[in-house]
């Protein structure tokens, strides 16, 4: 795959540089060139220049894509969101189409040759359900929506636990702002044996400190240590515990935790800090 890194590397012409004036801007990489004529039509080409000026000599065109291999996408997008283009020139490149041409919403050109979906990198969203939508994921697609995260080449998937499949009378949840049906640790006197505590390690110590000698089951949540969660794939969650926060692994995968309550900043930085750690792995 071909995919510039900067669409400032992409230069546009409507003839190829020959003559006495074969010079080109300095940052040129590639080089589009429309052909004139009723219908719109277009090659591609890798670009060698010499000089040190902001001009400089062609030195090598190399074709990388002739006409009949050249779609241009007509509607204008963000060209920076570098995972929605290789999925869109994926769909499109069929038979001898190898190449698609994007116009940016600044009018400015890139392509994406010979697109790899593989290229993408999925990262898995792990929360709890309810409250709905689940708080990580709201705020993971809110900037997603927001173009932060084009230059990654990355999309989500989410995994979600639905916390309502414990619900019952017996059960016991940590906090009464999730709405579940059951008692809560932080509104409800537990007074008998045989209840279902449905949390985390905190949860576990909160409810020993507060109802002792009470013999009861536990579901752990915790993404550390959950009996519902097993990450197969780069991942972003959340604890409870902010000392926890950061890049780790679990069960073999590496993934970003969060705080609890972490804020869309720091969501953002935790997806840039794993994805530029498993650029470099």
């Amino acid at each position: 795959m071909i995919f510039p890194d900067e669409y400032k590397y992409v230069g546009h012409s409507r003839e190829i540089p020959q003559g006495n004036d074969r010079r080109i801007y300095f940052l040129t990489k590639y080089l589009i060139v429309e052909h004139c004529g009723s219908d719109k039509r277009y090659s591609l080409y890798e670009v060698k220049n010499l000089g040190d000026d902001l001009l400089r000599d062609v030195e090598s065109l190399t074709k990388i894509a002739s006409c009949e291999e050249i779609i241009r996408y007509e509607e204008e997008l963000n060209i920076k969101d570098r995972a929605l283009l290789i999925d869109i020139a994926s769909n499109i490149c069929r038979g001898k189409i190898n190449t698609v041409i994007f116009t940016g919403i600044d009018k400015h050109l890139t392509f994406v040759h010979k697109p790899d979906p593989a290229a993408i990198i999925d990262i898995e969203i792990v929360d709890v359900v309810p409250p709905e939508p689940s708080w990580l994921a709201s705020v993971v697609h809110r900037l997603e929506k927001s173009g932060i995260f084009g230059d990654l080449t990355i999309k989500f998937s989410e995994n979600l636990t639905d916390l309502r499949r414990f619900e019952s009378e017996n059960t016991i949840f940590p906090c009464s702002s999730s709405g579940l049906r059951g008692k809560c640790l932080d509104c409800d006197v537990i007074e008998e044996d045989g209840e279902l505590l449905v949390g985390c390690e905190i949860s576990r110590t909160l409810f020993e400190s507060r109802f002792p000698g009470l013999e009861y089951s536990f579901v752990n949540i915790c993404p550390f240590k959950s009996d519902v969660f097993k990450p197969s794939k780069p991942f972003i969650t959340r604890c409870c515990r902010s000392e926890k926060s950061g890049i780790v692994t679990i069960n073999g995968i590496r993934g970003a935790v969060v705080h609890w309550g972490a804020s869309e900043f720091e969501v953002t930085k935790a997806v840039w800090n794993l994805v530029e750690e498993m650029r470099r792995e």
